[in-house]
């Protein structure tokens, strides 16, 4: 489930320590930072996404569920609820990077109203499946009006 992630998989307790003080700074800084997605029924941890600021007008988002979430429309309603709160938060832009091949995630970012960019060449690594090789990415993005 982490093949497509710009981030390596947790090896160690100190990974996950060291995500989760990115977290709290994340929190401390801006208005929304990382979030876990969990069921309605039973508040099961299901995977996890957010709002990642370049700038208090521009942010980046994403998704990551577990391998028995997928396919049951959990990633659509977590992009569709941080696009909303994107939006009442006053960011003009928010945009997702997305591996070329992972054509599911593309289909959930499109689904949502984002629309390709493009593409950018050799942008970013994809630690858990070319470790050490950039890898082009597809870019999509929201954008709102101003206010």
């Amino acid at each position: 489930m982490t093949r497509y992630l710009a981030w390596p998989t947790h090896r160690t307790i100190g990974d996950t320590e060291d995500f989760l003080a990115f977290c709290d700074a994340e929190w401390e800084r801006w208005p929304i930072g990382p979030l876990l997605i969990e069921s309605r029924a039973g508040g099961t941890l299901l995977g996890g996404t957010g709002l990642g600021f370049d700038t208090p007008r521009q942010a980046s988002t994403g998704y990551v569920l577990a391998y028995d979430a997928w396919g049951a429309g959990y990633a659509t309603e977590a992009l569709a609820a941080i696009r909303d709160r994107a939006a009442e938060l006053g960011v003009e832009r928010v945009y997702a990077l997305c591996h070329p091949d992972h054509r599911a995630s593309a289909r959930v970012l499109e689904k949502c109203g984002f629309l390709s960019e493009g593409t950018l060449p050799g942008y970013a690594q994809f630690p858990n499946l070319t470790p050490g090789v950039a890898s082009d990415v597809r870019c999509y993005a929201m954008r709102y009006p101003k206010v």
